[in-house]
């Protein structure tokens, strides 16, 4: 008779991970080699970072110094005649 209970089903897979599981051996300083490795990226993600900031901001400078030299040679329209004045009023 064949036995397919939930509770040997369940046996059968701890048994069968409880195996797989004591199969694995990690290094002894696995732990410091991933947290090493974890620092260095977050460094060189911070630094990116700081570089594309850096890159943006002076670009974004560097356009608008760019859009504000680039003024008309001529005088504007309100600036057109600067002999001429309105007339006073007389009280």
């Amino acid at each position: 008779m064949n036995d397919a209970s939930p509770d040997r089903t369940e046996r059968e897979l701890q048994e069968a991970l409880a195996a797989l599981a004591g199969g694995v051996h990690a290094a002894p300083d696995a732990y410091r080699t991933a947290r090493g490795e974890w620092l260095r990226r977050e460094r060189r993600r911070r630094l990116v970072l700081t570089v594309l900031i850096a890159v943006v901001f002076a670009l974004a400078t560097l356009i608008g110094l760019w859009v504000l030299n680039q003024t008309p040679a001529h005088p504007g329209v309100i600036f057109s005649d600067t002999t001429a004045s309105l007339p006073r009023p007389h009280p």
